[in-house]
């Protein structure tokens, strides 16, 4: 009975299913490369008390300049990439960097200490709304996954004010 059971089951087992196991056995585990997102938000604080009210609005068009440092590793190697990238925010106003894989970098095991981004403030494409508030930022929720090794990076939010204040807007 249990030889035809046995017989029932290797047969429901597609045979590729086989080759998979005795290949993860004979090969080197498969590497796995960071998926690193970062991204934020630009707004117009048009009552200049730097918080998001109901008189705010997010810019779009708005120049970023994203800073980062991030520490790789391979056994031959500890690295550090450090570049900078101007980014111009969506109709949304969110702003967003997508890095390619880099061998060696495993965000979602790093500390925060050891991978850094943060963002600054280039240029507004309001000229209602064009003094800088908030200038830069690298303050950030981190979002990682092990598993895949996909890290969200989302920065702390920056913003323009306009010029004067509008009292009867926004109150005294």
């Amino acid at each position: 009975m249990n030889l035809i059971l046995l017989f029932v089951l290797a047969s429901l087992v597609p045979s590729s299913f086989l080759f998979e196991i005795q290949a993860a056995h004979s090969h080197p585990p498969r590497t796995i490369y960071s998926q690193i997102t970062v991204m934020g938000l630009v707004y117009c604080d048009t009552c200049s008390n730097n918080t998001f009210s109901k008189h705010s609005y997010f810019l779009s068009g708005a120049e970023v300049r994203i800073d980062c440092k991030l520490k790789a590793e391979t056994p031959r190697t500890a690295e550090q990439i450090a570049f900078s990238v101007n980014r111009t925010t969506n109709k949304y106003g969110v702003y967003k960097l997508e890095i390619p894989s880099v061998d060696g970098i495993r965000c979602a095991e790093d500390s925060a200490m050891v991978s850094f981004c943060q963002a600054s403030l280039m240029g507004s494409s309001s000229s209602s709304c064009n003094v800088p508030g908030y200038r830069s930022t690298s303050g950030e929720i981190s979002i990682k996954s092990r598993q895949s090794n996909i890290c969200i990076y989302s920065l702390n939010p920056l913003n323009y004010k306009p010029s004067t204040r509008d009292d009867i807007l926004c109150g005294n």
